[in-house]
């Protein structure tokens, strides 16, 4: 049978689901996973100044600071995929002055250029240095802040399908919001089905399609965003330009591994369809559902919808 539960973890709604013979036997393998999460909440978060992360960024401009591996490798991917994507995904955004974007009925202008561009001067990948043999890493400029929101709930996710898989649950699901990594079968055998969500209708799918062993994470603008003189306005802030990303409204991207589908949804969002879907396309056993703000669909070469 097909068991969940649901938890609050990482400022998200996350939800577990297990097949088992009974409630009572899969009961602890909950907890377990909740566990894991919690404690990688408590390395990355940055709503604590006991965390890993709230030390990086008080150091920022002073001093390297020394930080558990599972830290150091998480931040060195991290720039790694910064660099394939240009910047366009970049731990650093955390540096952004948010002043200019608050996405709420009082926003009804985008700012000045240049001040938009000054909100995110200190956004920048190339300044997050690692040292790998003391294993230290160092913001080179004061006033810059890491976050982790890019991709710490894929790799909490992923984190708590290894754990599951380990501890000998051989089907199921962990959901961050939208961001899952799945892995074995459903009851009857076949694979599990995920829809995507209807960017116009939270509650309403508009495609399914039929996965094992893979992730699924979606990064939209349904949620939050504003319109200025008639256009849409994504809460996804380009890292170069300082301005809010339009033309798309959800990014659906499948990989192997829910830490990178998680981490490439938003760079995808802020190249563009034509781009972003050429960047996909030469990434092997990756996918990429794209919805304009026409409501019109793109995909990715590998997509088959059910």
């Amino acid at each position: 049978m097909l068991f969940k539960k649901t938890a609050r973890l990482m400022g998200n709604h996350f939800e577990f689901s297990l097949l088992g013979e009974t409630e009572a036997e899969v009961a602890p393998y909950f907890d377990r996973a909740i566990g894991e999460i919690q404690r990688i909440e408590a390395l990355l978060t940055t709503f604590s100044e006991t965390s890993v992360t709230a030390a990086i960024n008080r150091q920022a401009g002073i001093a390297p600071v020394e930080v558990p591996e599972e830290v150091f490798q998480l931040i060195a991917r991290s720039q790694h995929l910064s660099a394939i994507t240009q910047g366009a995904f970049d731990l650093s955004y955390g540096s952004i002055d948010k002043r200019f974007w608050n996405f709420d009925t009082q926003m009804t202008a985008l700012p000045d250029p240049e001040l938009a561009q000054k909100s995110v001067a200190l956004i920048n990948y190339k300044n997050i240095l690692l040292d790998e043999a003391n294993q230290t890493v160092m913001l080179k400029n004061k006033g810059m802040r890491i976050g982790f929101g890019g991709i710490g709930k894929g790799y909490a996710a992923e984190r708590a399908r290894i754990l599951l898989k380990k501890e000998g649950i051989s089907s199921g699901i962990v959901n961050a919001s939208g961001d899952l990594a799945a892995w074995g079968h459903q009851e009857n055998g076949q694979p599990w089905t995920i829809g995507v969500a209807d960017p116009n209708t939270k509650k309403a799918l508009f495609a399914g399609f039929q996965i094992s062993e893979k992730a699924v994470a979606t990064s939209g603008n349904y949620e939050k965003y504003v319109i200025i003189n008639g256009k849409r306005y994504s809460h996804t802030i380009n890292p170069k330009t300082g301005y809010p990303v339009s033309g798309i409204k959800s990014v659906t991207l499948i990989a192997d591994n829910a830490e990178i589908a998680d981490a490439l949804a938003t760079p995808v969002t802020v190249m563009g369809i034509e781009v972003g879907l050429d960047f996909i396309n030469q990434l092997p056993f990756i996918g990429c559902i794209l919805i304009d703000d026409h409501n019109q669909i793109f995909t990715s070469k590998n997509i088959k919808f059910l």
